[in-house]
């Protein structure tokens, strides 16, 4: 199966631009009129429109784009099911927001081993876009993030929130907290907003951060305020090397378990975001207690 026949039209499905897919793909556009070529061989039709304006799909293209997606998809998936380790009935390959990793990916690990002990874990902390693609592509199986990219192929599902709070090295008063010893926070695009319409004073802070933990470690090492998740917060304050801020607002973001539209009903994929969904209530219901 010639594969990079199928990434060269779903890019250039994308792009709409030869040069642009030549250099995303790093070949030549030469190499991109060649691989369209050889598809459109194949198939037996035309799948592109070139002209001074850009390039568009034709009636076919459109047509044969779903199939394309969900070609590459099964052949990811495909490759994947046959390099399952020795004595390991199933492979999962899960993704998780970066900043959940350190707090949360314990417990749902445990628990997946619990629930499901023949299965083997490929586990890949990173952001929501990186994680969007990669279950498009059949590279994750099923995801957990922050920011889902609508997408026909991704289905969605609402499992809770993390919760963020403001904690200090110094003042435990919002109106006291000044922005250039601020470590503002950008989890996620909805994040930062919602950071910004709640605490705009502080939104001129020296420093913007993308993960809970780093915001930590700044802090402990430079002082100063900043939102970590709650759990981290607790911990801190318990330790006495912080203070919390007690009337700065509580910052929930939005969590959310992606998957391939294909895999929305299966059984494995249900109980997995039943977990996270089990996982994140608890959580907030422990700290509530």
């Amino acid at each position: 199966m010639q594969t990079e026949l199928i990434e060269t039209f779903l890019d250039l499905a994308e792009t709409r631009s030869f040069h642009r897919s030549a250099e995303r793909l790093g070949v030549t556009q030469s190499t991109i009129s060649a691989r369209l070529q050889a598809l459109e061989t194949a198939i037996g039709a035309r799948l592109f429109d070139r002209s001074r304006s850009g390039t568009t799909l034709t009636t076919e293209g459109k047509r044969f784009e779903p199939h394309a997606r969900s070609l590459r998809h099964e052949w990811n998936e495909a490759r994947r099911r046959i390099q399952i380790p020795a004595g390991a009935g199933h492979l999962l390959r899960l993704g998780i927001q970066n900043d959940l990793s350190a707090v949360y990916l314990g417990e749902q690990v445990a628990e997946i081993r619990r629930q499901f002990p023949d299965i083997a874990l490929y586990i890949e902390p990173d952001y929501s876009n990186q994680m969007c693609l990669d279950l498009l592509t059949g590279v994750l199986d099923f995801a957990v993030m922050f920011s889902p990219k609508p997408h026909p192929d991704l289905h969605f599902e609402s499992v809770g929130d993390a919760v963020y709070r403001m904690i200090s090295t110094g003042p435990d008063q919002l109106e006291q907290i000044r922005p250039e010893r601020f470590i503002f926070s950008h989890f996620s695009p909805a994040f930062e907003e919602m950071h910004r319409q709640l605490t705009p004073q502080l939104a001129i802070s020296p420093i913007s951060v993308g993960q809970s933990g780093s915001v930590t470690s700044l802090l402990l090492s430079m002082g100063g305020a900043g939102y970590v998740l709650e759990v981290t917060a607790q911990e801190l304050i318990q330790a006495g090397r912080v203070r919390a801020v007690s009337d700065a607002p509580v910052l929930r973001q939005p969590v959310f378990a992606a998957m391939h539209i294909r895999h929305r009903i299966t059984p494995l994929h249900r109980k997995l975001s039943r977990i996270v969904s089990r996982q994140l209530a608890g959580r907030a219901e422990g700290q509530a207690g």
